[in-house]
C-alpha cells in the first residue's frame, strides 16, 4: 500500500486540517473510510491506527485519519468535545475525500470512542457522500450514557476522563510537520483552556441543551445511512446498541461481545474476532455494492455469558456466541419478581419496611464504569459490596435462565436526606456464596422524574423511582440464586455526598428480559491485527485499579488508579513519547466528608532538542454544600515554564436539586 504521512485538507474558512491515508496498491478509484478524532495521529493514537487503517487499505479502500481542528498537527483551537465546529468540519472533510482522484466518490466512517460517538453525529446530518458508518463504543445519549452522569449521579470517571482531555487537548503540533509556527500554535491551544473539561460538564448537571447537542437520540431518523452498532457487554456504552436497533429506520446491524473498551479484533476479555473481515463485509455490501451476505445475517450478534468465579481481570468469559433475528426481540418474554422482606418471590407480598445505611465504601467491587479489559478494572466478587446493601435473594432457580438487555426495577422507598443515591445490582449467587454482578443501575433521586428539570427529595416522604440496569446478556444456572442489592453509595465508581443516607425499602420488583429460544450466531472467524506499531517500549503501559490501602485505626480507604499508555521510542517519527497518569480516591466509610480524588496527567514529546510537555492536576472535594473542584494546568518548553494557570469551582448541590438550608 501507499502511505501518505501528512495531507493537508484545506476548509472554507482557511483552517487545515492534517491527514494520514494508507492508500491500496492499485491506481483505481476507491471507496475511503474516514476516522475522525483529536488523538493526534502522529504519536499518541499511532499504535491503534497501525492495528486498523493498513488492513482496511488491504481490503480495498482509502483509510483516511483526520485529526480534527486545534488537535495534533492542525490548525486551530478546541476546547470541548461534539461541537457544531467539529461536525461543520466534519462535512467538508467528507466533501474533500470524495472529490479526491484516488476516491470513488463513497466515504464511509469508522470509529471507537470519540470516532463513533461522531460518526453518529455526522451522520445525522446527512453529508452526501457519507454511505455508512460504523460506531464502535459510542453513545446516542450524551447524558444518560456517557462516562459524566449515570441515573443523574456524578461519576468519578467525569474526573478522571476530563483530567486526561484537560491534559492532550492543549499539546502540542509536531515541529517535523508544522515547522517554527508550532510554538505559536501550542500557546494559542494552551490560551484556549479557559475551563477544565471537568468543570464545564459538571455545571451541566441536568440532561439541558448542552447534552441534548450531539444526542442522536433527539431525533434517531435524522440518521438515514446503514449504521454497524458495535461493543462489549464489559464496556460502559453497551446500551447504545440496542437503542439503536430498535429506534433506527434505516439498514443496521449489531455486534456485542465480552469485550471492553476496543476494537474487536484487540479487545480483552475474548474472546476475539476477524473483526477486519466483518468491517470490509460491511463495507463491500455498501460502499462498493457486493453482496457480502452480511445482511442476510441475523440483525444482532451477541456473546451470552455464562457464570464463572468472579475476578477483576479475564482473558476470556465462558459462553457461547448467540443471535436475534430482530431487535425488540420476539424471543424475550418478561418475568416478574416481586421484593418482601430479604426475599424475592414471584408473585406480589405484602409491604415491609427494610433499612439501609451503606458505608461510604460500598462500591469497592464495582469495577471501573468502563473497563478497557488491560488490567483488574472488571467487578470482582461482590460479596464485601452486599455486605453494605439490602439484599433481596430467590430460591435457587430450578433451571437455567438466560438474561438479555436492561433489567428494569421499580421500588417503593423513602430517605432521610434531601440528596441522596439509590444504586441497584442484580447479581446470581452461587452455592458456595460467591456473587457475580450480571448488572447495576445508578440513580440521583432528585432525579427520579426524569433529568430536566429536576425535584428535590422529601426526607421521610414516601416515593416511587424506577431504573432500567445496564443491558447485559447473562445465562444465570440451576441452582443459582438471583439477589438484588440496594446500596445508599457506590464510590469509586460514584461521586460520594459528604453524608451518609438511610434509604427505607417498602415494596419494589423486577423485570426481567428472560429468553426463550435461540437463535444460530454467524461465524465470527478468529481475530487478528496487521504489525503493531514500531517502538522501543520504554515504560509499559498500565491500565486499571492498582491497590486498596485501609487505614487500621480510622478506616480511611484508599484506592490507587493508574492510567498510563506508557513511554515510547517511535521509530518511525524518531520520537519519544509519554503519557502518563495516576488516580488517588480517599474516603472514611462512616465519615465521607473527607472524600478527595485526585487525578494526575503527564504528556511529553521529546526530539532532539524540542521537548514539549504538559502536566495536570485535578481534585474533587466536597462539602455539605456542594463540590469543590480544583485544577492546575503547567506546560513546559524544555526546562522553561511556558504556561500556568490555575482554576477553582464550586457546584452548589442546590444545581443538582438539594435544597439548602
Amino acid at each position: 500500500m501507499r502511505i501518505i504521512e501528512t495531507a493537508w485538507i484545506t476548509l472554507s474558512d482557511g483552517c487545515r486540517l492534517a491527514a494520514r491515508i494508507w492508500l491500496p496498491e492499485s491506481d483505481d478509484p476507491v471507496p475511503a473510510v474516514l476516522e475522525y478524532l483529536p488523538y493526534r495521529r502522529r504519536d499518541r493514537h499511532r499504535g491503534d491506527d497501525a492495528i486498523l487503517h493498513p488492513a482496511l487499505a488491504a481490503c480495498g479502500y482509502a483509510a483516511v485519519r483526520v485529526d480534527m481542528r486545534g488537535a495534533g498537527d492542525s490548525d486551530g483551537t478546541m476546547n470541548d468535545e461534539y461541537t457544531p465546529q467539529e461536525w461543520a468540519d466534519a462535512c467538508e472533510t467528507i466533501a474533500w475525500i470524495a472529490a479526491q482522484p484516488w476516491c470513488s466518490g463513497a466515504v464511509g466512517m469508522v470509529g471507537i470512542s470519540w470516532s463513533g460517538f461522531n460518526a453518529l453525529q455526522i451522520a445525522a446530518l446527512r453529508p452526501p457522500a457519507l454511505k455508512a458508518i460504523v460506531t464502535t463504543c459510542s453513545t446516542d445519549d450524551r447524558f444518560a450514557d456517557d462516562m459524566h452522569y449515570m441515573g443523574g449521579a456524578l461519576l468519578n470517571d467525569n474526573l478522571q476522563y476530563g483530567a486526561t482531555l484537560f491534559t492532550w487537548t492543549p499539546t502540542p503540533p509536531d515541529p517535523l510537520i508544522v515547522g517554527d509556527r508550532w510554538k505559536t500554535l501550542w500557546l494559542a491551544r494552551l490560551a484556549a483552556m479557559d475551563i477544565p473539561p471537568a468543570a464545564r460538564w459538571m455545571s451541566h448537571p441536568t440532561r439541558d441543551a448542552y447534552w441534548q447537542s450531539g444526542s442522536v437520540c433527539e431525533d434517531y431518523h435524522a440518521i438515514e445511512v446503514p449504521v454497524l452498532a458495535v461493543g462489549g457487554w464489559a464496556d460502559g456504552y453497551s446500551n447504545t446498541i440496542l437503542r439503536l436497533l430498535e429506534e433506527l429506520s434505516g439498514p443496521r446491524k449489531g455486534l456485542i461481545g465480552p469485550w471492553g473498551h476496543a476494537f474487536p479484533h484487540v479487545a480483552t476479555p475474548g474472546p476475539r474476532i476477524d473483526f477486519i473481515r466483518y468491517l470490509q463485509r460491511w463495507f463491500d455490501h455498501w460502499l462498493k455494492g457486493q453482496d457480502s451476505g452480511l445482511m442476510d445475517e441475523p440483525m444482532l450478534t451477541y456473546w451470552m455469558q455464562q457464570a464463572e468465579t468472579p475476578r477483576t481481570h479475564y482473558e476470556n468469559r465462558l459462553g457461547h456466541w448467540t443471535a436475534e433475528a430482530a431487535w425488540p426481540s420476539p424471543a424475550l418474554v418478561p418475568q416478574i419478581w416481586y421484593l418482601a422482606a430479604q426475599r424475592l418471590h414471584t408473585s406480589p407480598v405484602g409491604a415491609f419496611a427494610v433499612s439501609v445505611r451503606s458505608p461510604a465504601t460500598t462500591g469497592l467491587a464495582s469495577g471501573e464504569w468502563c473497563p478497557y479489559g488491560s488490567g483488574p478494572d472488571m467487578p470482582g466478587d461482590q460479596y464485601e459490596d452486599d455486605a453494605g446493601s439490602c439484599c433481596f435473594d430467590s430460591p435457587p432457580l430450578d433451571a437455567p435462565r438466560q438474561i438479555v438487555g436492561q433489567v428494569q426495577v421499580e421500588l417503593r422507598l423513602t430517605a432521610d436526606t434531601p440528596q441522596a443515591l439509590v444504586a441497584v445490582r442484580l447479581n446470581a449467587v452461587a452455592a458456595d456464596g460467591s456473587s457475580i454482578r450480571i448488572s447495576y443501575g445508578l440513580l440521583n433521586l432528585a432525579h427520579r422524574h426524569g433529568h430536566h428539570p429536576i425535584q428535590p427529595l422529601p426526607p421521610g416522604e414516601e416515593v416511587v423511582v424506577s431504573l432500567a440496569l445496564k443491558a447485559a446478556a447473562f445465562e444465570i444456572p440451576a441452582g443459582y440464586r438471583l439477589r438484588l442489592a440496594v446500596s445508599s453509595s457506590y464510590w469509586p465508581l460514584a461521586a460520594p455526598y459528604p453524608w451518609l443516607t438511610r434509604l427505607t425499602l417498602h415494596a419494589g420488583r423486577i423485570m426481567l428480559p428472560l429468553r426463550q429460544y435461540a437463535c444460530a450466531a454467524p461465524d465470527l472467524g478468529e481475530g487478528w491485527a496487521p504489525p503493531p506499531l514500531d517502538a522501543e517500549v520504554l515504560t509499559p503501559a498500565q491500565r486499571g485499579r492498582l491497590r486498596l490501602t485501609r487505614d487500621m485505626a480510622n478506616g480511611d480507604t484508599t484506592l490507587e488508579v493508574v492510567r498510563n499508555l506508557g513511554a515510547l521510542h517511535l521509530n518511525e517519527t524518531d520520537l519519544r513519547l509519554e503519557a502518563l497518569g495516576h488516580e488517588h480516591y480517599r474516603i472514611n466509610p462512616l465519615h465521607p466528608a473527607n472524600a478527595h480524588a485526585e487525578a494526575v496527567r503527564h504528556a511529553s514529546f521529546l526530539r532532539g532538542d524540542w521537548h514539549a510537555s504538559v502536566d495536570t492536576r485535578s481534585v474533587l472535594t466536597c462539602d455539605d454544600n456542594g463540590w469543590w473542584l480544583d485544577s492546575t494546568l503547567e506546560a513546559r518548553d524544555g526546562e522553561t515554564l511556558c504556561f500556568s494557570r490555575q482554576w477553582r469551582h464550586h457546584f452548589p448541590f442546590a444545581a443538582a436539586g438539594r435544597e439548602q438550608g
